[in-house]
């Protein structure tokens, strides 16, 4: 997480002028002492008097589509009006639905010490604003994994303490947040710590951090897969195809340990109605995956589709121009909300970043850094409005 701090560079080459124009080292402590003191109580003034990162009062999303959603990304922006502006915005839009990530190296970064600050100002914001949260979990801090270990591997030895994790996590947020997923993508070798994947490995996660959730708050909702849709051949030391390995999470006894499936559905460069198939990355791909719940007897649990959408870069091969991005996510939401009882949300990547990724990335925002709405809010805002239909179609 980024945090604000003093440029000790700068700092230096400050003080170093003035010792060469004749101060004393007490002085200069002193004035030091004092500069800080200063800086600290303009903070607070500001965090006290700055009525922009006030909650404000209780607000609810106006739509026509209530499965609208997306992916917020204030895991990294440190300055409250920026979150409370940008959980503003979503509701503006018309998305009642919101997904967050909140890593757990970054709230408890010493076993049993949790610094709750930043998620708290999030949490209370998204609610204020009307929103749902849907809280992705993951992120190993170091103290609980090798230290030649990257923070998206997690050790089977560890499957407790990141249960604990996530229960002082519901716990804590009991009433504000009714949805968690657990891990991110576990199908590949990425994100999975660059371990080779291992659907039973993810299971045994499952069984051991599901209960411990359930019984520090029983209405909570836990997501499970957020696979990435891919066609990954069978032994590829880079990831397992989709449909494969929610079989193989079946097969080892998944279906007691969550109760929404979560749900990756990038659109690439394909329209959102082109069939669904075995051999393709498409939007309607989810249809098959919720075909491999029914066939296992989940057919009464739901989906959430947490990530996915379209791209809109003038040079990327997997994108879209920014009218087919616009027409496609809006055809996406009433997809969702027309022809897929199962599926309860539609959260697609990603509302903002706190900056600039200067690559395609980029290119999947509906507002840039600045606040500035792109085409495609105001468009997706048209449509939670009732009126994109009426004025833009025939």
């Amino acid at each position: 997480m980024g945090h604000h701090r003093l440029d000790s560079g700068a700092e230096r080459r400050g003080l170093h002028g003035l010792v060469r124009n004749g101060p004393s080292r007490r002085t200069l402590a002193i004035s030091a002492a004092a500069v800080v003191l200063l800086v600290i109580a303009g903070w607070l003034i500001y965090r006290l008097r700055d009525p922009s990162v006030a909650l404000g009062p209780q607000r609810s999303v106006e739509t026509i589509n209530p499965k609208m959603g997306v992916h917020t990304r204030l895991t990294d922006e440190v300055e409250p009006w920026k979150i409370k502006r940008t959980l503003e915005m979503v509701r503006e839009m018309g998305a009642p639905w919101i997904v967050e990530y909140f890593p757990w190296a970054y709230i408890e970064p010493r076993r049993g010490q949790y610094n709750w600050n930043h998620t708290d100002e999030v949490i209370q914001h998204a609610n204020r604003q009307g929103l749902t949260v849907i809280a992705r979990l993951g992120y190993v801090p170091e103290w609980a994994r090798p230290k030649e270990t990257t923070p998206l591997y997690l050790g089977e030895e560890r499957f407790a303490d990141f249960g604990s994790f996530a229960a002082e996590f519901v716990a804590r947020y009991a009433g504000q947040v009714e949805y968690v997923i657990l891990w991110n993508e576990p199908n590949l070798a990425l994100e999975w710590g660059y371990e080779a994947v291992d659907p039973a490995k993810y299971v045994e996660m499952l069984r051991v951090v599901y209960p411990m959730i359930k019984a520090a708050n029983p209405q909570v909702q836990v997501l499970a897969g957020a696979l990435a849709p891919t066609l990954a051949p069978p032994g590829s030391e880079w990831g397992m195809n989709d449909l494969d390995y929610l079989q193989r999470m079946y097969d080892g006894g998944a279906a007691d340990y969550f109760d929404i499936l979560a749900i990756h559905a990038y659109g690439w460069y394909s329209e959102p109605d082109e069939p669904a198939a075995a051999d393709v990355v498409n939007y309607r791909r989810s249809e098959l995956l919720r075909e491999v719940m029914v066939r296992n007897g989940d057919g009464h649990k739901s989906a959430m589709i947490t990530e996915g959408g379209w791209n809109d870069h003038p040079r990327w091969t997997r994108a879209v121009r920014p009218g087919q991005r616009i027409a496609y996510t809006v055809r996406a939401y009433e997809i969702a909300l027309e022809e897929w009882p199962w599926m309860e949300a539609v959260a697609f990547w990603a509302f903002r970043y706190p900056w600039d990724a200067k690559s395609y990335q980029d290119y999947f925002t509906f507002v840039d850094t600045e606040f500035e709405p792109k085409p495609i809010y105001e468009e997706v805002q048209r449509y939670s409005q009732g009126r994109y239909a009426q004025e833009t179609r025939p």
